[in-house]
C-alpha cells in the first residue's frame, strides 16, 4: 500500500502567473510535509488535466488520493464540475480510492493570511479604526458562496475595521470602486482593498484596476503561497482522511 496522495485542484487560467502561483504554493506544502506527495492539477486552461494525472497516479500504484478543490467557496466548480470529474475518474480507475476534500473556505487560516497581505501593503493595527476595508472576492452566482462572503466580511468588522464592504469582480455588485466610493462617502478616512483570491489572473487585476480607478489608499496582493495557506491545504487534506464520526485526535 502507498502513502496518499495530495491532489490540488486549481480552475486554471491563460494568465502564467495563475499556475505559476498555484505552484509555488504546492511547493510549500511540500516543504511543511516532506514525504507527502502533492501533485497539481487544473480544470481548465493549464496542463496538467485532473484526469490525466490520476490516470499516472493510478499507472503508478498508487491507491489513495485525496483531491482537493482550490477554492475558497462552495460554488459551482467544488458542487458541480469536481464531482463530475472525480465520478468520470472513479469509474475509468476502480482501483483508485479518490476522496474529495472540502474548499478552503471559510477558515480563520484565510483571515490571517488576509491580514498578512494587508500588513505587507503598510497596513499597521493602529491604523484600522479609521481605514475602511473592501474584501473584493471573485464573485459568484450561487447564493451559499455570497452568504460565506457576507459572513466574513461581518468577521472581520468585529476585529477592528471601521467598515467593512465587501465586493465582487464578477456576476455581483457592488464592485471593487463602487465599494471604494461607498467608504469614501461615509466619511472613512482611509480606504483599504483585500483581494479574496488564491491567484493573480483577470479577476484579480480587474479588483486592481477598481482600486486604483478611485484611488484606494492600500491594495493588498492576492493570497497566494502564503505558510498559513500551506497549513489550510494540508489541514483540509489530514481532514478528508479522517472516516466520518471520527475525530482528527482520536
Amino acid at each position: 500500500m502507498t502513502h496518499p496522495t495530495l491532489l490540488v485542484i486549481a480552475h486554471g487560467s491563460r494568465d502564467p502567473r495563475h499556475a505559476a502561483t498555484v505552484h509555488a504554493l504546492t511547493e510549500r506544502v511540500r516543504a511543511e510535509r516532506p514525504g507527502l506527495r502533492v501533485e497539481t492539477a487544473f480544470l481548465e486552461f493549464n496542463a496538467p488535466s485532473v484526469p490525466r494525472v490520476l490516470e499516472r497516479l493510478a499507472s503508478e500504484g498508487a491507491d489513495e488520493v485525496v483531491a482537493l478543490p482550490l477554492l475558497l467557496t462552495r460554488a459551482f466548480h467544488a458542487k458541480t464540475d469536481i464531482p463530475s470529474v472525480l465520478r468520470e475518474a472513479r469509474a475509468r480507475l476502480p482501483r483508485l480510492h479518490i476522496r474529495q476534500a472540502d474548499v478552503l473556505g471559510p477558515s480563520p487560516l484565510l483571515n490571517a493570511t488576509l491580514g498578512r497581505r494587508l500588513r505587507e501593503a503598510g497596513v499597521r493595527p493602529g491604523d484600522l479604526p479609521r481605514t475602511g476595508l473592501v474584501l473584493a472576492s471573485a464573485g459568484s452566482s450561487d447564493p451559499e458562496a455570497i452568504a460565506v462572503i457576507a459572513e466574513i466580511a461581518r468577521e472581520l468588522r468585529h476585529t477592528g475595521w471601521c467598515a467593512v464592504r465587501p465586493a465582487f469582480a464578477s456576476a455581483l455588485l457592488p464592485r471593487t470602486e463602487d465599494a471604494v466610493r461607498e467608504l469614501r462617502a461615509e466619511g472613512v478616512e482611509r480606504v483599504a482593498v483585500a483581494p479574496y483570491v488564491i491567484a493573480p489572473g483577470r479577476l484579480p487585476d480587474r479588483i486592481a484596476a477598481g482600486a486604483e480607478a478611485v484611488g484606494a489608499d492600500v491594495l493588498a496582493d492576492v493570497l497566494g503561497p502564503a505558510p498559513e495557506l500551506a497549513q489550510l491545504l494540508l489541514d483540509r487534506f489530514d481532514e478528508a482522511r479522517v472516516p466520518v464520526g471520527a475525530s482528527l485526535s482520536a
